[in-house]
């Protein structure tokens, strides 16, 4: 895999650290605002590159957080395509969450599983029990 120099490096993760304080507090457009700028500096083609995955991830993140899961779902799509994106078991876990939120069942069951298989329960923890409430009518665990 290719290496960012330096310099682009440090760049993106100013942004993003500043992305996330943002998003912390709430402040989601900004946030994405941040990110975005941030995945403008990596080279074509982005997902090709490690850092793609980590900005996706923190973009789609803001998304679902702020309640927009269309957007949030098109960019978890997005996120799993990048390199280490398919063994990302965040990311199938905020993908499974959108489609559930958007009344996609299926797509959600799929999603979750695929969570629940690469890090157990513990990665539903810190969200509401409903994603978990739900995966359980749809799997054995």
């Amino acid at each position: 895999m290719p290496k960012l120099p330096e310099e682009t490096h440090r760049q993106i993760a100013r942004l993003c650290e500043r992305g996330d304080q943002l998003a912390e507090n709430g402040v989601f457009d900004e946030s994405l605002k941040l990110y975005s700028a941030a995945l403008a500096l990596l080279p074509e083609p982005k997902n090709d590159w490690e850092a793609a995955l980590w900005i996706y991830a923190a973009i789609g993140d803001s998304h679902f957080l702020s309640g927009d899961f269309a957007s949030a779902k098109t960019t978890f799509a997005e996120a799993i395509t990048n390199v280490g994106g398919l063994e990302n078991p965040f990311l199938h876990l905020r993908l499974g969450q959108s489609h559930f939120e958007l009344g996609e069942e299926d797509a959600a069951a799929q999603e979750l599983t695929r969570a629940y298989g690469l890090e157990g329960a513990e990665l539903f923890e810190e969200d509401d029990v409903k994603y978990l409430d739900f995966l359980k009518t749809k799997i054995e665990m």
